[in-house]
């Protein structure tokens, strides 16, 4: 069995696609509108972002999150340099559970871990 896509409720579609899309390099396949959009990386992953109800906020449980692994710690330390010098406020790097890593909340209410094995 493969797991075909992961599907995640946001309160801002096209803001939280720009943000995929900029920082991980993610490529929308289809159309993109305020309602839905489906994203693509290079290894196949798919990821649709969606607003049905037009919630103004959307709330997962606390530790809920979704990683994306760099090659090295190193890429993990530029994507940080990257997302705090266009405003992000997010605490620095750090070795936690084995891994390098950072925590961040998207637009659009995602929390994701970027993070590196070490």
């Amino acid at each position: 069995m493969i797991l075909n896509h992961l599907n995640l409720a946001v309160s801002d579609v096209l803001q939280t696609q720009a943000f995929f899309e900029k920082y991980f390099g993610l490529q929308a396949v289809t159309k993109p509108n305020a309602a839905l959009v489906v994203l693509r990386d290079d290894a196949g992953m798919v990821l649709t972002l969606s607003n049905f109800d037009r919630a103004t906020e959307v709330t997962y449980p606390e530790h809920f999150h979704i990683g994306f692994i760099q090659e090295s710690p190193a890429q993990v330390d530029a994507l940080h340099q990257r997302l705090t010098a266009d405003g992000f406020a997010i605490d620095p790097p750090r070795k936690f559970h084995g891994s390098w890593t950072f925590y961040l909340r998207t637009p659009g209410g995602i929390l994701v871990e970027v993070l590196a094995d070490m």
